[in-house]
């Protein structure tokens, strides 16, 4: 390890990168801490899935040695202060007008929040991942009134076509705004600067700690070519 690094930073907006991102990761920062799987319960009978996975079941030596630390718990019911911190994000313009943004032409956000590369259950129909993409990415959806209350009372068996997209374009929104919330009290908690390899999720991320007026060290590292981002998510049903 290089002497010099004495910067500790978080993972985000997943709990697993691409091995040409860790590469990266571990040239710049001493120790790279990473998330458990998110996976939100919205209500009492619907949430997300989680996965079990994580980055140092493939690099058991890193975690011995320290330099990649695991197990931070992300799941479970949002409490009153994350509710509130997502419904900030959800009623800024601005902040909405960049995830739409990312929706639109950041093909890794996209599969970041939806398999569209397959077809996707809408209600009772299978659709074609394209043709979910077109719907969800109506220009009203970037200014439509979302909270994370009336994405909770989406969550049931019985919407019209028109509220599952709703639906599924308001739980993206609120999946990116929890990510978030968990990122900012990670690192605020552990004293870890923020890192992606995701510009979209660094200009939502960056956006949001200027409107609060927080003090936290937000960092991107980009992608190199030619070495394929893992295909994981924010969260699938469950």
């Amino acid at each position: 390890m290089n002497p010099t690094l004495s910067r500790n930073a978080l993972f985000y907006p997943f709990h697993l990168c691409a091995p040409r991102t860790l590469e990266t990761l571990l040239t710049h920062y001493r120790s790279i801490h990473f998330r458990d799987y998110m996976a939100l319960r919205l209500t009492p009978l619907m949430g997300t899935m989680a996965y079990q996975d994580r980055m140092g079941d493939d690099h058991p030596t890193l975690v011995t040695a320290g330099r990649l630390v695991q197990g931070y718990h992300v799941s479970g019911p949002l409490d009153s202060a994350a509710t509130a911190a997502i419904d900030r994000d959800l009623d800024d313009p601005s902040w909405r007008a960049l995830f739409h943004e990312a929706l639109r032409s950041d093909r890794r956000f996209q599969r970041g929040l939806f398999d569209l590369a397959h077809a996707m259950r809408i209600g009772q129909a299978l659709m074609p991942g394209p043709a979910v993409l077109l719907r969800l990415l109506e220009p009203n959806r970037a200014d439509s009134p979302c909270t994370v209350a009336l994405v909770q009372s989406l969550a049931g068996p019985t919407l019209t076509l028109d509220e599952v997209y709703g639906f599924e374009y308001g739980l993206a929104l609120l999946k990116t705004a929890a990510a978030q919330v968990y990122t900012i009290r990670l690192a605020q908690e552990h004293d870890l600067l923020a890192v992606t390899d995701s510009h979209s999720h660094f200009a939502l991320l960056s956006h949001t700690l200027a409107r609060e007026g927080l003090d936290l060290a937000n960092e991107y590292v980009g992608m190199a070519t030619g070495h394929q981002a893992p295909h994981h998510t924010l969260g699938s049903h469950g």
